[in-house]
C-alpha cells in the first residue's frame, strides 16, 4: 500500500489504504498484470491514479475488473464486454457496479470451455464416436466447433450426458425431452425476467437509485437466484407427480 495523503480524502477520492499498485490489483482480483494493461488499453479500465511514476487503483478499478471477470464467465466475447461497459456511465462507481455484476451473476454455475476431441475423450475416459458427438449435442452437453473442438458447458455436464448414453432408453428420446425442457424454461425465464424488469428494476431506476436502495437490491439479487432455482426444480417435481396421477386416474 502507499502513504496516506490527506489531499486525496479531502478531494473525494478514495483513501490510500483502499489504492493499490497494479501487482496488488492483479493479486487482488486473479487477473494477471498482463491482462489488466491490455484491458486499460481497450478502454475498458480507466486509466490509474498517479504517485510520481507509479499507477494506483482504487475500489471502482476493482469492481470494474470483477465485472469484466463476470461477463468473460458467462462467454461474452471481449467485443461483447465492450459493448456491456459502454452501457455504464464512466462515471460508475464501485457500488453500482457491483449491482451490475449482481444482474449478470449467473443463475447456476457455468464453466463454458473449448475443448479438442481428445481432451474430451480424457474427460470421458472413453473413446467417442461421432454417433457419441451428435448425442451429446443433442442433450446440449457440448456443441461441435467448426474447428474440430467442442465447447463444454460445465466439467460435471460429461458426467451427465454420458450417463443418457449408458441409460439404455434411445439417444432421441433424450433429445426430445431436452427440446421440451428447453422450450419451456426458456419460456418461463423470459417471464419472470420480464417481471422482474417491470416490478423490481424499474421502480428502482424510476426511484433515483440511492445507495442504501441499491444495496438492498443487490441482497435481494442475492437470495432471490438460489430460492428461485430451487423453486422451479421442486414445481417440476411437484407438477410430475401431479400428471403420474390424473393419467392414473
Amino acid at each position: 500500500m502507499v502513504a496516506p495523503n490527506l489531499s486525496d480524502k479531502l478531494s473525494g477520492n478514495p483513501p490510500d489504504a483502499e489504492l493499490l499498485t497494479i501487482d496488488q490489483l492483479a493479486a487482488r482480483t486473479g487477473i494477471t498484470v498482463r491482462n489488466i494493461r491490455f484491458y486499460a488499453g481497450r478502454g475498458l479500465l480507466p486509466p490509474p491514479r498517479l504517485r510520481g511514476r507509479t499507477g494506483l487503483y482504487g475500489p471502482d478499478h476493482v469492481a470494474r475488473l470483477e465485472l469484466v471477470s463476470e461477463l468473460s464467465g458467462l462467454g461474452f466475447t471481449l467485443s461483447g464486454i465492450e459493448a456491456q461497459l459502454e452501457r455504464l456511465p464512466t462515471t460508475a462507481d464501485a457500488e453500482e457496479l457491483a449491482l451490475h455484476r449482481a444482474l449478470l451473476t449467473p443463475w447456476v454455475p457455468e464453466q463454458i470451455e473449448e475443448i479438442d476431441h481428445a481432451e474430451l475423450e480424457r474427460r470421458a475416459g472413453r473413446a467417442l464416436g461421432p454417433d457419441d458427438l451428435a448425442a451429446l449435442e443433442g442433450l446440449g452437453v457440448v456443441r461441435r466447433l467448426d474447428d474440430g473442438r467442442v465447447r463444454l458447458r460445465g466439467a460435471g455436464m460429461i458426467g451427465e450426458g454420458l450417463a443418457v448414453l449408458d441409460s439404455g432408453l434411445p439417444p432421441q428420446v433424450w433429445k426430445r425431452a431436452h427440446v421440451v425442457i428447453d422450450k419451456h424454461t426458456t419460456a418461463m425465464a423470459e417471464e419472470l425476467m420480464e417481471l422482474f424488469q417491470d416490478e423490481v428494476l424499474r421502480p428502482f431506476r424510476e426511484g433515483g437509485r440511492g445507495t442504501a436502495e441499491r444495496s438492498r437490491l443487490v441482497d435481494a439479487l442475492t437470495q432471490l437466484k438460489p430460492i428461485t432455482v430451487r423453486g422451479v426444480v421442486s414445481a417440476f417435481g411437484r407438477a410430475v407427480n401431479r400428471t403420474i396421477r390424473d393419467r392414473l386416474a
